[in-house]
């Protein structure tokens, strides 16, 4: 039950950021584009998705001791503000601006058939290994 649940929790997603263009990089580059093509139309799909977070956070544990499949919640236990968070932060923003993908918004995008997401899946992954590498 819980592999049933995450599928369909995953193809909601990526139906979501499909239906919202955030798998289209021409479109996440106009929106990047403030001086010449700006295309604000992404802005109402983030302020949709805080807008739900904030509410969904708030029914869950609000109504919820632990998850439906789980025996707790897994929440993160960092809360400062350290070299890591920003750096790994600087580098989504400039591999989002540069490639017009993230790692959520890729994913579905093979189902576009946009050719260069390839490129991006492969690059995120050596990331994704040399980091694990360097930083055990």
């Amino acid at each position: 039950m819980k592999l049933i649940s995450a599928f369909l929790i995953g193809s909601l997603f990526g139906l979501g950021i499909i239906i919202g263009g955030m798998g289209n990089p021409a479109k996440i580059m106009n929106f990047f584009d403030i001086a010449g093509t700006f295309d604000p139309s992404l802005i109402f799909v983030m302020g949709g998705a805080l807008v739900t977070a904030f509410f969904g956070y708030r029914l869950v544990f609000g109504t919820r001791n632990q998850p439906m499949f789980e025996s707790t919640f897994d929440l993160p236990i960092k809360t400062e503000i350290d070299a890591n968070l920003i750096g790994g932060a600087v580098l989504f923003g400039l591999g989002w601006g540069i490639t017009g993908f993230c790692p959520g918004g890729s994913i579905p995008a093979i189902m576009l058939g946009e050719p260069t997401v390839w490129i991006f899946i492969g690059a995120m992954m050596a990331g994704i290994w040399i980091t694990k590498i360097l930083k055990p």
